[in-house]
Parts: structure tokens; sequence; C-alpha cells
């Protein structure tokens, strides 16, 4: 009996060793997550400040940038307001002749004609005329 006992203490000796130690890492493996959780917080939380920052200076240029369009469409307005035809012809720039193309009307007429087509006719039928402005 005497054998069996101090085998049963032996035993259980070797198994609270072996459960402290397992108790043991379980509380590292534990603390280290918490440890890595809180680092990776803490570098969330710098990216999402940094990134408020950089939109908000980013918001201001985009108002000097809209100022500074505002500003450059008004003198666009204001110069487009003087151009005119004395401008032009002071500047080189010259009317040209206004030329209009018309087609005739697309009919069937005597057997030659298909459509209003003549073989006769270049560019098929399309009479080229001059406005009278």
């Amino acid at each position: 009996m005497r054998q069996i006992s101090s085998k049963l203490n032996m035993y259980i000796k070797r198994v609270n060793v072996i459960n402290n130690n397992i108790e043991k890492l379980i509380l590292n493996i534990i603390f280290c997550s918490f440890g890595a959780l809180a680092f990776l917080y803490v570098l969330f939380l710098g990216n999402m400040v940094g990134n408020i920052i950089e939109r908000r200076s980013l918001e201001a240029n985009a108002r000097i940038l809209s100022s500074e369009v505002k500003d450059l469409e008004l003198t666009y307005l204001s110069m487009s307001n003087n151009v005119d035809l004395a401008l032009s012809h002071s500047m080189g720039f010259q009317e040209t002749k206004i030329t209009f193309a018309t087609r005739k009307p697309l009919s069937y007429g005597s057997a030659g004609e298909a459509l209003g087509f003549r073989q006769s006719e270049p560019l098929g039928g399309i009479k080229i005329t001059q406005n009278g402005l």
C-alpha cells in the first residue's frame, strides 16, 4: 500500500508541475496577446488621427483652389465680354465665306434616276451653294 501511495504522490507532483507550466504558458499567451492588441490599438488610433489631420489640410487646400478657380472664371468672363469683331480684325483674324452643302430630296424620278441619284452629277447629287449673308 505504501508503494501505491508513493507512486500516486509522485504522479500528482508530476501532474502539478505540468499544470503549473501550462497555466504559466496560458498566462503568458494572454499577456502577449493583450500587449499585441494594445500595440495594434495605438497603431490604428494614430493612423486615424493622422488621416483626420491630412483630410483637414486637404479641405483647406480645396477651399483655396476653389477661390482661385472662381477668380479665374470671373477674369475669363470679363475678358470674353470684350471680344468683338473689331478686336478679332486687329489680331489678324478674317471672316470666312460660309458655304452649306445641300442634297436633293430622295424620291423616285424617271427610270434612270433611282432615289434621286444621277451618274453624271459629282458627289452623288450633292449641290454646294453660297449663303447670301
